[in-house]
């Protein structure tokens, strides 16, 4: 069955995508810890970043920081967090968080909501600072 992930990558699902290629994806979180908080996955559906083969697992941090650049340019904080935990959707994917201290990347921290206008233009924001 296919994973959540897989039917965004699809089209099945909206997201709010911040910046893809033909074998990665990198897109909002619909449940942020901050603004900005941004899910890369690589387009092949691994559950577990430690199996991907090399060339994926190299190229999917590689293209994590070209999004982690773009994050850092255009969402105030103090550094991007990097979080990789597994556990929620069976499918490799890195948490890109814009943060200010430690306890910002605590994931049992209640999420943000935000309106589809505002995700729109945070995406587009990050997309529009990519090289």
């Amino acid at each position: 069955m296919a994973s959540i992930f897989t039917k965004i990558i699809k089209g099945e699902i909206p997201s709010h995508k911040v910046a893809e290629d033909d074998r990665f994806l990198a897109f909002l979180d619909i449940q942020p810890l901050a603004k900005g908080h941004t899910l890369v996955i690589p387009k092949k559906e691994v559950d577990n970043l430690f199996d991907l083969d090399q060339d994926t697992y190299t190229g999917l941090w590689l293209f994590a920081k070209q999004v982690a650049v773009a994050l850092d340019k255009t969402m105030p904080c103090e550094r991007i967090g990097v979080a990789v935990i597994g556990l929620e959707v069976p499918h490799a994917h890195i948490h890109l968080v814009p943060i200010h201290g430690i306890y910002d990347i605590d994931f049992s921290k209640p999420k943000l909501e935000l309106g589809s206008e505002e995700f729109g233009l945070i995406a587009r924001r990050i997309a529009g600072a990519m090289k």
